[in-house]
């Protein structure tokens, strides 16, 4: 019966990515969605880099970022296995799997096919990117990247999910409550 269910679920279930570089506004706009009553994952990047300052390392991504990238994409994964055990028929993601592979190739990273499968393998419904706001940018302990880089980000995800096959969404700079609007309504005409 279990099984049953999961099928169901995953055969009818709507993938749903809110992505773009650092300070545009993801996790606002996935706060105030799961405000509205709908599933979301969460950013794991933070809790990578957390749970590894506990272990003592300060900055896994600059220390070992092959394996902070590893640790990131296996997160990802689970969160797309597990939405098939969600009872909503939409479920959202704070960035997707191809946001590793992007920023792998943003910072000149090797890696291996494991990453490039993994992004064929799990595929979304459908992707909203938040444009570079220079004016909510800023960094922290977790977040490293100035507004360049920032920039440079955005190109490489754009990029890398179009690579992928995906029609990009492109949401506007607004307030929190006019983007999950937009991208509420869009989905609806979807």
């Amino acid at each position: 019966m279990k099984l049953h269910k999961f099928k169901y679920h995953c055969l009818n279930l709507e993938r749903i990515v809110i992505t773009g570089g650092p300070s545009t506004g993801k996790t606002s706009i996935i706060e105030k969605i799961k405000r509205e009553g709908f599933f979301c994952f969460s950013e794991i990047s933070r809790e990578i880099t957390l749970e590894a300052r506990k272990q003592g390392i300060p900055q896994l991504f600059i220390s070992d970022p092959l394996l902070f990238s590893q640790k990131i994409i296996e997160g990802r994964i689970k969160q797309f296995q597990a939405a098939g055990e969600v009872d909503q028929p939409i479920v959202f993601y704070d960035r997707g799997i191809p946001d590793v592979v992007a920023y792998m190739d943003c910072f000149g990273q090797s890696y291996d096919d494991h990453f490039v499968e993994s992004c064929k393998i799990h595929r979304y419904d459908h992707i909203f990117l938040l444009p570079p706001w220079k004016e909510i940018h800023e960094s922290d302990n977790e977040r490293y990247e100035n507004f360049e880089e920032a920039e440079r980000i955005h190109t490489y995800l754009e990029n890398t999910y179009t690579h992928y096959g995906y029609k990009i969404i492109d949401v506007p700079k607004e307030t929190v409550e006019g983007r999950v609007t937009f991208i509420l309504d869009k989905l609806k005409r979807l």
